[in-house]
């Protein structure tokens, strides 16, 4: 089984549930398990029940649980293009607080929730105490620019990298010009460093979300007509991308209802028609059902009844 299973899909088919409910399966057999959101609007704390931060919490023996900030890990990224900054100053190119915020804002450098994400990815690939992690992605469109970024960031903090050596060493002169002392105690090279460990981190996560035998990509959808067309789109972006895609979970699924309702078996019936849809869709793909529950998805007991569906035991 590859020890990252990623979950997309757009927004409310229940990507947090199957995120939490399949790191609880893996915990119970005994896998040291890390359910990270990158979602926002987190939800993850409330389907757990339990307290979640921005650092990996043990919410019970084997299941770890982190919520994303993107503000956070986003500040280190913008620090080194501030750098950058600052010496362009020196050179008489200098930018005020509020066009350095319009440029970061415009996306010249990265930040936000996908580039945090990311960074945790980088992270948690080298840390051993986990044999599994499962990611709760943003919906669709959020999740397409994680997948998207890790090239576009590593290219473009190589990029700055070779800009940043060029106009440090322009800017140093400069400076040691006019401040007597200037190199004496420096040790040098801290933004240059910034910017590779930049692209090596994120060439690294862009490694990991296209391998498929460490990654595995499950997009999560419901038997709704809508959502099977938003499905298809993912599902082929994805594959342009390169990213590989293994299965589709089909979220709540009527199965038992009053028969004596026409209005509950007229709507079991539409549900039948869809799920045949997705099957003949992604023949190809693992196809997976939940059962649409009495009550809501929450709490470890219910995340239990679902998760021997999304576990595989070997």
């Amino acid at each position: 089984m590859p020890r990252h299973v990623f979950y997309g899909g757009k927004g409310g088919v229940g990507k947090t549930t199957c995120a939490a409910a399949t790191a609880l399966g893996y915990a119970d057999h005994s896998a040291e398990t890390l359910v990270v959101s990158t979602d926002p609007a987190h939800s993850l704390a409330d389907s757990l029940e339990a307290r979640v931060g921005a650092k990996p919490r043990e919410i019970e023996s084997g299941l770890w649980a982190a919520e994303v900030d993107p503000d956070e890990r986003a500040d280190k990224y913008r620090g080194a293009f501030e750098e950058l900054f600052d010496d362009l100053s020196t050179l008489g190119l200098g930018l005020d607080d509020r066009d350095v915020d319009t440029l970061l804002d415009a996306g010249l450098a990265p930040g936000g929730d996908e580039v945090a994400a990311l960074d945790l990815l980088a992270e948690y690939e080298s840390d051993d105490r986990f044999d599994r992690i499962v990611f709760d992605t943003a919906p669709t469109g959020h999740a397409l620019r994680l997948l998207e970024l890790p090239d576009v960031l590593s290219a473009g903090a190589e990029t700055a990298s070779g800009v940043r050596k060029r106009v440090k060493r322009m800017s140093d002169s400069v400076r040691s010009t006019f401040v007597p002392g200037y190199y004496y105690g420096r040790s040098g090279g801290d933004g240059d460093e910034t910017f590779d460990d930049i692209a090596a981190r994120m060439a690294r996560a862009g490694e990991v979300v296209r391998d498929p035998d460490r990654t595995a990509f499950r997009v999560v959808t419901i038997p709704e007509t809508m959502a099977i067309h938003e499905t298809r789109r993912l599902v082929e972006r994805l594959d342009e991308i390169g990213v590989p895609v293994r299965s589709v979970v089909v979220n709540r699924v009527l199965v038992e209802i009053d028969e004596d309702c026409s209005r509950c078996r007229s709507r079991r019936e539409r549900q039948r028609e869809r799920v045949a849809e997705i099957r003949a869709r992604f023949e190809e793909m693992d196809v997976r059902e939940l059962p649409e529950l009495d009550d809501e998805a929450r709490g470890r007991p219910a995340l239990r009844a679902l998760s021997g569906r999304l576990v595989d035991e070997s």
